[in-house]
């Protein structure tokens, strides 16, 4: 095989978390006596880390009150949040075909680990996978691929599959090659100026050629 690991961002690419996104970003923009968002002004961030989205959302980049409204958004998503959260049809069969070919299977989110633990297990896809890794605080998932490589989880010939400009840079800043995924939030036009080994129409597509090569 090419690539002997497979490394998975999580929203929009094994699952869809914008009902849970929406409810949770307007539960905390409310909170602070901000107006609520319409859903298309809130899903069209995701991807990024949280804080990141928060600060465009508010008009507010002050650290402090940044963090102030993580905290009442990750209240709400610890809670009920990761409940609303959709898995993208095909991504369990997919990811056991994967295991079963003798991949090794990874996760690499913007989301706080317990969160992302929480939705895998939801789905029943914790078993597939070799590790998981979610951001310490505000850490960039490149530095989280960084520590990946640092500590042997990867080596160089791991694949990042994800659905957002961010998670193929992300790759490439540590050599990584990486696929993009166009059932999520980001579009061809995002993707393709990143340069990413192969962009996937759908997972049948990805288990196809990742199985041929």
């Amino acid at each position: 095989m090419l690539y002997t690991t497979l490394i998975f961002d999580l929203d929009g690419t094994l699952s869809d978390p914008a009902l849970g996104v929406v409810r949770c970003t307007n539960f905390a923009l409310t909170s602070f006596d901000q107006p609520p968002r319409a859903d298309h002004e809130i899903t069209r961030h995701i991807g990024p880390p949280l804080e990141q989205i928060l600060a465009l959302l508010s008009d507010d980049d002050d650290p402090a009150y940044v963090s102030a409204l993580a905290a009442r958004y990750r209240e709400r998503y610890s809670e009920l949040g990761f409940r609303e959260n959709t898995l993208y049809p095909e991504a369990k069969a997919t990811l056991a075909a994967l295991k079963n070919y003798g991949f090794r299977l990874g996760v690499c989110t913007s989301k706080l680990r317990p969160n992302a633990i929480k939705i895998l297990e939801l789905f029943d896809l914790t078993r597939f996978f070799d590790f998981i890794s979610g951001p310490l605080a505000t850490e960039k998932k490149s530095e989280q691929l960084k520590d990946l490589l640092q500590c042997g989880t990867i080596d160089s010939d791991a694949l990042m599959i994800g659905d957002r400009a961010i998670d193929l840079q992300a790759a490439h800043e540590n050599r990584l090659k990486s696929a993009g995924v166009l059932w999520g939030y980001g579009e061809r036009e995002e993707l393709e100026p990143e340069q990413p080994a192969f962009l996937f129409d759908s997972f049948s597509q990805l288990f196809h050629v990742l199985t041929q090569r």
